[in-house]
């Protein structure tokens, strides 16, 4: 079967192009799958997690003004869709133009759009804006005109209330053989520096939290926005916070760890919650839309925070710090329930899907 995603861009070190890795990868090696991977403004340039070599890329260059842009987008788009062939598209773009492509082809193929963003990203704590509302409002009625809307938690089932909606949950990206030691003094926290990932709650939190535990250091991955959170960590005189680019082998990093805190005021999943639970490192959370709720079982395998309570963050977190019993008793329950993630689990729901669609079902 020829399967095309059409995506921004493979070379982001997110969550949306880790997670593409792992399943254009599985279905091209595993399942069969001749997959094809559309970018935008891309070309010679390396993507950040690895893929399969049996994947064939291809590129769309669009700029210009506005209708220029969306010109060259759909000319681009309509060619290689025309050179491929593909008897299934799979649409990884959390942008309103991705919610057109269904009108930008004139053919029958089976288009799915996955949902990887709650509609919350951004909100900077007003509420959502009038602008936003109508985005998010126009996006439910054009992902009537896809054969299906993946989103990945049911909790995102109440973004798209259409009946063409199903869930599939993100494949866990890796499962050591061998889980965390816990025996090191070092939080993790892992994302990009964006509002939506509330490192300023997390930065606040630590403050609370690093005269208990002088030995402890907080470790921070992911792209920075302009040294923000570097300059707020200095303003609260903070000793024990480092901050460090996105790292590759991330797996290496959660294994040194003997704690993850997700800080986030929304997410799509939390697949970094996943990552760090096939470590066997426990886990403090928000329970923030949409995610963390369907993930961690509160008090098993993590500790699971109401919404902005920050001193029962602080807490939660500090407890799991002081006991190292604790952590372990928790790390290896998580290390047993994330295996529900593991990709020849989902990626066999992805196949079912496809090939339901195509009337190819086994």
């Amino acid at each position: 079967m020829k399967l095309l995603y059409i995506t921004n861009g493979i070379t982001g070190a997110g969550g949306l192009e880790r997670v593409l890795s792992v399943k254009a990868s599985a279905l091209a090696e595993d399942f069969g799958y001749e997959v094809h991977i559309l970018t935008l403004n891309e070309e010679r340039k390396d993507p950040f997690y690895q893929f399969t070599p049996q994947i064939v890329f291809h590129n769309i260059e669009a700029e210009g003004s506005p209708l220029d842009y969306i010109r060259s987008y759909r000319k681009g788009m309509t060619a290689v869709i025309k050179t491929i062939a593909p008897d299934i598209i799979s649409v990884c773009d959390d942008g309103l133009k991705g919610m057109f492509i269904p009108n930008f082809i004139s053919s029958r193929i089976p288009v799915v759009y996955e949902s990887h963003a709650s509609q919350r990203i951004g909100d900077k704590g007003k509420g959502m804006s009038v602008i936003k509302k109508l985005q998010h409002r126009l996006k439910q009625v054009l992902a009537r005109n896809f054969k299906r809307v993946v989103v990945l938690t049911p909790g995102n089932l109440k973004e798209w209330p259409g009946n063409n909606t199903v869930v599939i949950p993100n494949p866990v990206s890796f499962y050591p053989a061998e889980p965390a030691t816990l025996f090191n003094y070092k939080v993790i926290a892992v994302g990009s520096h964006s509002y939506n990932k509330g490192y300023d709650r997390l930065l606040n939190i630590w403050k609370q939290v690093e005269a208990q535990c002088s030995s402890w250091t907080l470790e921070i991955y992911g792209k920075s926005a302009n040294g923000t959170y570097e300059k707020m960590a200095q303003e609260l005189q903070l000793q024990r916070v480092n901050f460090h680019p996105p790292y590759p082998q991330i797996q290496e990093k959660y294994l040194e760890s003997s704690v993850f805190v997700l800080p986030s005021r929304s997410e799509g999943f939390g697949m970094v919650i996943i990552e760090a639970m096939a470590c066997g490192v426990p886990v403090v959370s928000f329970d923030c839309p949409h995610g963390p709720a369907d993930i961690i079982s509160e008090g098993e395998d993590g500790f699971l925070i109401e919404n902005e309570n920050t001193g029962e963050f602080s807490a939660r977190l500090l407890q799991l710090m002081k006991e190292r019993d604790l952590r372990v008793e928790m790390g290896t329950t998580a290390r047993e329930h994330v295996k529900r993630y593991l990709p020849e689990s989902i990626v066999l729901q992805w196949d079912q899907l496809f090939r339901n669609l195509t009337g190819a079902a086994k």
